[in-house]
């Protein structure tokens, strides 16, 4: 009787603790409950066809927020755009340049961080390569080179994110993002919090699997990928920092594509709306944030890359008046960085 009391005592005591766990969300003052999301877009800054997209996106969409490359070539015009407009706009910390025949390199200079730096001079073209080659202070020199241009074009960034998830691809490289993140006082993008989106991306390749073969039921037991194993304790520690943390975080929209061969813009766009809509329904309440890659339509862009499809597909499903509705039926709050950051200053 005295073991099935303390094991009783225990469970109760278990789910108590677990009633009472706050989300990030509530610790950042909204309500218990609340669904509260950053719709993201990456790489602005990289072409001019992304920027396009990129202001589409924020300006007639739903994206509240955005992350610019400064390596790149049309970095400058974005940031005079966030200095023109008062998006919220953070600092892409990039350390790869993945494509053939577009390429830029570290703004700290090949010499300063040689093992950055590909044999033509450029950043690797791949996250192996990066953690193969470059020492975590190069990795710190190049993301100090970054943040300092952009200060010194007048932005304050409101947050800090990784390209390609580099910084998150090995253990050095993200001591020195968070590192770095405190520094500076600027947020760092980290999910510390229930991650279930996160599991549920990492293991897209899986759940795809599944449904080809007819296996897969929704709420299945998904492996907890080892990227995701630590990232409670991590976000305990940026949180005492004194830098908001995410509670989950969505990172696969670039992988959605309607089953057909032939697939036109407006129903790309239409087809991740119902992706998006998924996803919020199934997200726990807390602070998500959404990754996207919104590029206008461009014949200069199909010299870049072949992913134009799916990013004008991006920034047509941000624009979606469907996607809007359905934030607003649901009673989905939208965010964005700079707000956060205020919150977290306000918080305990």
């Amino acid at each position: 009787m005295k073991s099935l009391l303390i094991s009783l005592f225990a469970i109760l005591c278990c789910t108590v603790g677990k009633m009472h766990a706050q989300t990030y969300a509530e610790k950042l003052g909204w309500p218990k409950g609340a669904k509260v999301v950053i719709f993201h877009v990456d790489d602005a800054g990289m072409s001019y066809p992304s920027n396009q997209g990129t202001i589409k996106s924020l300006e007639q969409g739903t994206a509240t927020s955005t992350s610019i490359m400064m390596p790149c070539p049309w970095a400058a015009s974005f940031v005079r755009y966030a200095l023109k407009t008062g998006i919220d706009a953070g600092i892409h910390l990039t350390l790869t340049s993945e494509w053939k025949n577009y390429r830029w390199s570290p703004l700290a200079g090949g010499k300063q961080v040689p093992g950055l730096t590909d044999p033509e001079g450029a950043f690797w073209p791949e996250v192996p390569d990066v953690i193969k080659h470059a020492k975590a202070d190069e990795v710190e020199l190049e993301m100090k080179a970054q943040i300092d241009r952009a200060i010194a074009m007048g932005l304050k960034p409101t947050h800090l994110d990784s390209h390609m998830g580099t910084l998150f691809a090995d253990q050095s490289y993200l001591d020195r993002y968070i590192k770095v993140g405190i520094a500076y006082g600027i947020p760092v993008m980290f999910p510390g919090g229930n991650d279930k989106l996160l599991i549920e991306c990492t293991n897209y390749p899986i759940i795809k699997k599944l449904q080809a073969e007819g296996k897969w039921k929704e709420g299945m037991q998904l492996p907890i990928p080892e990227l995701v194993k630590n990232t409670k304790a991590v976000g305990e520690l940026i949180w005492k920092a004194g830098l908001p943390v995410l509670d989950d975080l969505h990172t696969i929209s670039g992988n959605w594509r309607p089953d057909t061969k032939d697939v036109s813009p407006e129903a790309w766009g239409s087809y991740k709306t119902e992706q998006f809509k998924d996803a919020i329904s199934r997200m726990e309440p807390g602070l998500a944030m959404f990754i996207v890659h919104s590029t206008d339509a461009s014949e200069e862009f199909k010299q870049i890359s072949s992913s134009g499809g799916s990013r004008l597909g991006d920034m047509l499903s941000m624009m979606d008046s469907a996607l809007k509705a359905y934030l607003k039926k649901e009673g989905i709050i939208l965010t964005t960085w700079r707000e956060v950051m205020q919150r977290r200053k306000q918080a305990k």
